[in-house]
């Protein structure tokens, strides 16, 4: 009687746990929206969420950007539960983010948003971690390098390839700028209107403003029926299509709210770099002061606004209380600023 007793505490122990562990990973979305499942999928996703939970390391580096405690500023700002990647488990949209987000750049007319993505992850991988795998790794250390005229002659080629991930944004040039910007390139930040050729095991990052955006991704790795969106676009792009990932549009929406405050009509692709960086990466790169004087001055100067300044086209840079000097090149990230900030200070 005894050892029945136990055996069924133990299984009403085993059947609790793992009801527990299929919510949580289920619900492990910001998003919180409800996604259709279906028990063979249910099973392996849950299979694989346990696989990275067994594997998962905590951050070794020396500095850590989920280290909480050291700033309430940043501790108000930085979401780690937010997922970065939209995948086929995370991709349908609260209303309100749905709304907001196409707001952004007024789009008429937009085809239904679940048939594109249903469409788009016919296409391309919709089973990626939305963190990059960065739960199985003890240390990343990531660049995120921008096209800032301030890397000329900055010789910071070396320290930039020394990094696992170097990001990379819209039209950056490297060619005949080795030396300054670095020839290595793991994740490369576009939209339609700013792609480029990129080299054969770089990861697109779509950066998707509107709808038409997904839809072009499809076309262009398939048809090429899309040449124009509001401007003329490459009908037809060279990317593997398992190298293609797409930058979650409540992400945006993550950054605009908590980060720019609601300053600005949406972020640009300097600072969507910046924050999904940190979100996939885990240590800041810290080159020399003495290389950086000219930067670091320019850096503090932003830090110091309490409102946000104005940079190019009229975008706001990432406001900065002057207690977190030098914020973002010491703590706030712990991602490399390369060339980030531009000419203008912004973001």
């Amino acid at each position: 009687m005894v050892t029945l007793r136990k055996r069924t505490l133990k299984v009403l122990t085993f059947l609790v746990l793992f009801i527990f562990l299929t919510s949580f990973f289920l619900n492990y979305s910001h998003t919180m929206v409800a996604t259709t499942w279906f028990p063979k999928q249910m099973v392996l996703e849950l299979s694989e969420n346990l696989r990275r939970l067994i594997k998962h390391r905590p951050c070794t580096c020396t500095h850590c950007i989920g280290q909480r405690k050291l700033s309430a500023w940043f501790d108000e700002r930085f979401n780690q539960t937010v997922q970065p990647l939209l995948t086929a488990q995370n991709a349908l949209l609260e209303d309100d983010t749905y709304q907001w987000w196409l707001r952004l750049q007024r789009e008429k007319k937009p085809n239904n948003l679940n048939d594109t993505i249903k469409e788009l992850f016919r296409v391309v991988p919709g089973n990626v971690d939305p963190l990059l795998e960065k739960r199985l790794v003890g240390c990343r250390r990531c660049a995120v390098v921008g096209n800032s005229g301030n890397l000329r002659e900055s010789a910071y080629g070396p320290e930039i390839d020394s990094h696992d991930f170097v990001l990379r944004m819209n039209r950056a040039p490297t060619a005949g700028f080795e030396a300054d910007v670095g020839t290595k390139t793991t994740h490369h930040l576009v939209y339609p209107e700013s792609f480029r050729e990129l080299g054969d095991n770089v990861s697109m990052v779509l950066v998707p403003f509107k709808t038409i955006d997904l839809e072009w991704v499809v076309s262009a790795t398939t048809t090429g029926t899309i040449s124009h969106t509001y401007v003329p676009v490459p009908a037809k792009i060279r990317v593997k299509q398992e190298k293609i990932l797409i930058y979650h549009p409540a992400f945006i929406k993550y950054v605009f709210d908590n980060w720019l405050q609601g300053h600005g009509r949406y972020p640009s692709t300097g600072i969507l770099s910046v924050i999904f960086s940190m979100h996939v990466c885990d240590e800041v790169c810290r080159p020399p002061p003495a290389r950086r004087s000219a930067q670091r001055t320019e850096l503090t100067s932003l830090c110091s606004q309490e409102r946000p300044g104005r940079g190019r086209a009229g975008r706001p840079s990432l406001p900065l209380p002057e207690a977190r000097v030098p914020c973002l090149y010491d703590r706030a990230c712990n991602v490399c600023l390369l060339g980030v900030l531009g000419s203008h200070g912004a973001l």
